[in-house]
């Protein structure tokens, strides 16, 4: 009878155990707001994943170092399994290219770090090695078919660069981190614009209206700047109700003219990601501490439909 009632009182508490989990999980949803299906990885975890809308793993797979990803439009994703290697993924998985920066012409003996890379329109990839301080663009054999060089003043492997981006003008938009300069290149490699965050920035998107908005990294914020170096809008450190900005990595404007905003070393209370409307006004978080840990840099919402599932 004891045991009969020792058993019996030992399922009961597994189905409390278990509902006081669903519950909690209701009342503290890793979304708040629409939920939304990304793409993101955390180097503290060494995971990458694409979580769908209701919350589940729609797959996973281990990193180690990661800066930078990009969603191809046919479902691939461009991303790195550490600071030397990019690699394109398909739809199951698999390597479908790979890019290995030691191997490429003169860094065999000197130290590379990749922090940023963009498959472009032709097909070819755009790479930022830092260290070698240079922008390459390979095609898909890895042949190198340009090298632009990087002005950098405070060398450094690991800190030259953070994201860059080829514009539509065929200019580049370059974040160097120990600089605390975003610099924008011509073809030829000469700085036609620059602007000085006087912080260690992560990222700078050029805007349709010709604005360039970046994130500031340590400067826990996010500005937008005109071509004119005027700050016209911002989000900064405490400005809103209930969040402290962290490292600011990733920021992205939406269509709907919202701004993704990824909070990298946050802290424990803090989202990992958030939408602002240009009124400020938060409409999205991600805080999701048990799937991730605090070194999240990089997020990127997918599109339904957008074929990028495996």
């Amino acid at each position: 009878m004891f045991r009969l009632s020792l058993h019996r009182w030992i399922a009961l508490l597994a189905i409390v155990c278990l509902s006081t989990q669903n519950i909690l999980a209701a009342e503290h949803p890793t979304q708040t707001g629409t939920p939304r299906s990304y793409i993101a990885a955390d180097y503290s975890k060494k995971i990458l994943v694409h979580v769908g809308a209701d919350n589940s793993d729609v797959w996973k797979q281990t990193i180690r170092d990661v800066h930078d990803l990009q969603i191809l439009p046919h479902g691939h994703l461009l991303t790195q399994t550490n600071f030397q290697t990019i690699v394109e993924l398909n739809d199951k998985g698999e390597i479908v290219w790979s890019y290995d920066a030691k191997s490429s012409p003169g860094n065999a003996d000197r130290k590379v770090e990749i922090h940023a890379f963009q498959r472009l329109a032709d097909g070819s990839t755009m790479i930022v090695e830092s260290g070698p301080a240079r922008i390459l663009e390979v095609n898909a054999e890895g042949k190198v078919l340009r090298e632009i060089p990087l002005v950098v003043k405070n060398r450094d492997p690991h800190r030259d660069s953070r994201l860059a981006r080829k514009l539509e003008n065929g200019h580049y938009l370059v974040c160097h981190e120990k600089d605390q300069t975003v610099r924008e290149y011509d073809e030829k490699g000469q700085v036609v614009w620059d602007y000085v965050t006087g912080t260690a920035l992560y990222a700078a998107e050029r805007l349709p209206n010709g604005n360039t908005l970046i994130g500031t990294g340590n400067g826990h914020s996010v500005i937008e700047v005109t071509p004119q170096k005027e700050v016209v809008w911002s989000v900064t450190e405490n400005e809103l109700p209930g969040i402290k900005l962290g490292w600011i990595t990733m920021v992205e404007r939406l269509p709907d003219g919202n701004t993704l905003i990824v909070n990298c070393h946050g802290g424990d209370n803090q989202p990992h990601a958030l939408i602002v409307t240009p009124q400020k006004q938060v409409v999205w978080t991600l805080k999701d501490h048990v799937r991730f840990g605090n070194n999240l840099p990089v997020l990127k919402l997918v599109a339904q439909g957008s074929g990028t599932t495996r």
